[in-house]
């Protein structure tokens, strides 16, 4: 019996991937117009997120490995993919808050607040908040994913085993510290990134390339604030969140703080 040969659609399941888009307006002429962009945007961002769950994975193992050059590599993809989806609130943004506001009852309860993939990220970044688990259901995959996320050692932390392994002496209590923690800026590991800048070139670039993508981050944080602030203003979100005044408290909050505590001192 011959095999089936692949094609585009049937490597990519494009008619399965197109299927996902079902619009929850209805009315005399249909779904809203705006309804399926909001779709296909929110279901986009769900894809990069998993990428960059996927190559943040690659980054902790590269600099558990001690690999600088694919560290590099992999960390400057993920900047690019953070750019991609800041880029992707302007297509959003082309949607009026009259245009929005003529499905938004349809979302009921859902909120962008509920993003497990998203919360992931932010785990992994270290950015560990007890009420991102409790978002998901009790019992579903996604509190246990998120869960999972925050119990595991952070990018951080992978970047200080790197350090430890080029000879920069981390403190045995940094190094072996609880993984579900947060991280708080710790003044001996400053002196040690002091010393990183100034006598070790390659883990300095790493250092650097970790720099960008916490700003990064907090790019796509500002941006995501002002595009919900001028579609709904201070209105509560969807699912009972604070909207805007929610998104704001996220601002400015950085995921390796020692890395920005250092910079007068460089």
């Amino acid at each position: 019996m011959s095999r089936r040969a692949v094609t585009y659609a049937s490597y990519l399941r494009v008619q399965e991937l197109l299927s996902l888009q079902v619009e929850r307006s209805t009315g005399p002429d249909g779904p809203e117009h705006d309804e399926l962009l909001f779709i296909v945007i929110h279901q986009v961002y769900e894809l990069w997120f998993k990428q960059l769950r996927h190559e943040l994975h690659g980054v902790q193992g590269a600099l558990e490995d001690g690999d600088t050059d694919t560290a590099l590599h992999l960390l400057n993809r993920v900047l690019k993919i953070l750019k991609t989806l800041v880029a992707q609130i302007d297509v959003l943004e082309t949607m009026t808050p009259l245009q929005f506001l003529s499905f938004r009852d349809r979302l009921d309860s859902a909120s962008g607040f509920q993003s497990a993939g998203f919360r992931q990220v932010e785990a992994m970044l270290g950015l560990r908040d007890a009420s991102a688990a409790a978002a998901q259901p009790k019992g579903s995959a996604a509190r246990s994913a998120v869960e999972a996320a925050q119990a595991a050692p952070s990018v951080w932390a992978s970047f200080l085993d790197y350090l430890s392994e080029r000879g920069h002496e981390i403190p045995d209590d940094v190094i072996s510290r609880d993984a579900a923690a947060p991280i708080e800026p710790d003044d001996r590991v400053q002196e040690i990134l002091v010393a990183v800048y100034r006598g070790d070139a390659d883990a300095a670039l790493v250092a650097e390339r970790l720099v960008d993508l916490d700003e990064g981050i907090q790019e796509w944080r500002y941006r995501h604030v002002k595009m919900v602030e001028r579609t709904i203003g201070t209105k509560r979100g969807t699912g009972g969140s604070s909207g805007v005044e929610y998104l704001r408290s996220t601002l400015f909050r950085p995921a390796f703080p020692d890395l920005w505590e250092i910079r007068s001192r460089l």
